[in-house]
């Protein structure tokens, strides 16, 4: 029996998890849908939190708050970043989920890649993330990557670009409609 269960171990582990798909459809100068490949074997901890945000619709009707050209365009904040509500605090905050442990990886943050907003604190990730308009090589090992655009990034590369060194999106910003995940 104890070899038996020892194969059943060993078969297991070769077995690749479920991909996890973040679905998000997006309006204002952006309109479409953009699919995200979640990273679960990369960030399993910041991944079961979004997909736990997503399947609560906390991040519907959430904006990009800050987007900045070149860089990266972020979202995700289910406190204060609702569409219709004063934008002035969008970015500062989060969920009423814990904070997470920061699950750094050797993926490079390439075109496309999805990370996870923190604060200074690296282990202070919520429910903000970002995604990259181009290649941000000098956050590689200083934020958790959780997944990869895997269609959809002309919807990405129109949305509302931000002002200013902050990359604060001023006026009607545009705004993740609604965000699902499937397994």
């Amino acid at each position: 029996m104890r070899n038996f269960l020892s194969v059943l171990s060993v078969v297991a582990l070769a077995v690749p998890a479920a991909a996890t798909e973040m679905t998000i459809e997006i309006a204002g100068e952006a309109n479409g849908t953009v699919t995200i490949d979640l990273l679960e074997d990369v960030a399993p901890g910041h991944v079961e939190q979004i997909a736990q945000l997503a399947g609560d619709g906390a991040y519907d009707n959430v904006v990009f708050h800050r987007v900045i050209d070149g860089f990266m365009a972020q979202t995700g904040d289910v406190q204060f970043g609702k569409e219709g509500e004063d934008m002035h605090l969008a970015g500062r905050g989060g969920s009423d989920r814990p904070d997470l442990a920061a699950e750094f990886s050797d993926v490079p943050f390439d075109r496309g890649v999805v990370g996870m907003a923190r604060a200074q604190d690296p282990d202070s990730a919520n429910s903000q993330f970002f995604i990259m308009f181009d290649e941000g090589h000098f956050l590689n090992g200083q934020y958790t990557v959780v997944g990869r655009v895997t269609g959809g990034m002309e919807v990405i590369d129109a949305i509302k670009r931000g002002t200013g060194p902050n990359g604060a999106v001023v006026g009607a910003p545009d705004v993740m409609r609604k965000v699902t995940v499937s397994e």
